[in-house]
């Protein structure tokens, strides 16, 4: 199959763009923590560039990750805003301190759903950009122009912060070698290079944040990357550097059944957009 370079997904005479309008209906543990927010901030607006971290349990890093978000990315102000997932400990309590807005969900339901829902909360209180970093301290957020300027310059509208263009500090290589593994499987099923799906580091448009359709509770990363580019928004990548975890430990579940979600997540979307 042949590749289509990273800057295009497809010839753009044939683009197939957002529908308008939300592309999801709001659960109850989804309306509670829109409520909650709502009741707790107002209207306020968050600003251009809103930089979303979905965190469970994540007290121990989440102050360092949101103290190092740079007050602009590529001119813009940006805003913090931390969806916590159900977390038990203090994640909320440790990111309110440290200046970001928090979206509270009562159940944890996985970092696909904590997503979904700071990418309504982003859009709906003015964000034109959104940039997505882990809790977990992994990347630098001082590399957000890098990440975000490809949308910024209207070239692309979802890029991904690649590792393997970048620079990773592996400490367990199975779950290396799944990058490499899915990440091919992705490029050869869509025609669209890919060396990083499963990238913790993104930004993408508000327009895609508002047209994709994202189901999955848990394992986003590929459906929302094959859910872009079957809308032929354009996808790039960018190198980034990923460190070994500031404090805890990954909540992503032992290799075998974490690679076979993220393999039934990639079937099925590719599936959908054939």
């Amino acid at each position: 199959m042949r590749f289509l370079p990273l800057t295009a997904t497809a010839d753009p005479l044939t683009e197939v763009r957002a529908p308008s309008g939300p592309s999801w209906t709001a659960g109850p543990i989804d309306a509670d923590a829109l409520s909650d927010f709502t009741a707790r901030y107002g209207a306020p607006d968050l600003g251009p560039v809103v930089v979303v971290i979905p965190a469970y349990n994540e007290e121990g890093s989440i102050g360092s990750v949101v103290e190092r978000i740079p007050p602009t990315v590529g001119g813009y102000a940006t805003s913090a805003l931390v969806v916590v997932d159900g977390a038990t400990d203090a994640t909320a309590q440790v990111a309110e301190e440290h200046g970001a807005y928090t979206c509270r969900a009562r159940a944890k339901r996985g970092q696909g759903a904590a997503l979904r829902l700071g990418y309504k909360v982003a859009v709906d209180h003015g964000a034109r950009y959104i940039v997505v970093v882990d809790a977990d301290g992994q990347y630098d957020p001082r590399q957000m122009d890098t990440v975000a300027a490809p949308i910024m310059e209207g070239w692309a509208d979802l890029v991904l912060g690649s590792r393997r263009l970048g620079h990773a500090h592996v400490d367990d290589r199975v779950r290396y070698a799944g990058v490499v593994f899915f990440s091919a499987l992705i490029s050869v099923l869509t025609g669209v290079r890919i060396t990083d799906s499963s990238s913790g580091f993104k930004a993408l448009s508000a327009e895609v944040a508002s047209a994709v359709r994202l189901d999955e509770p848990q394992y986003q990363a590929a459906e929302l990357l094959l859910e872009t580019i079957g809308r032929k928004f354009k996808v790039v990548e960018v190198p980034v550097t990923m460190r070994p975890r500031s404090s805890g430990k990954t909540k992503k579940g032992p290799n075998l059944l974490y690679g076979a979600h993220y393999a039934r997540v990639i079937l099925s979307t590719w599936w959908k957009w054939r």
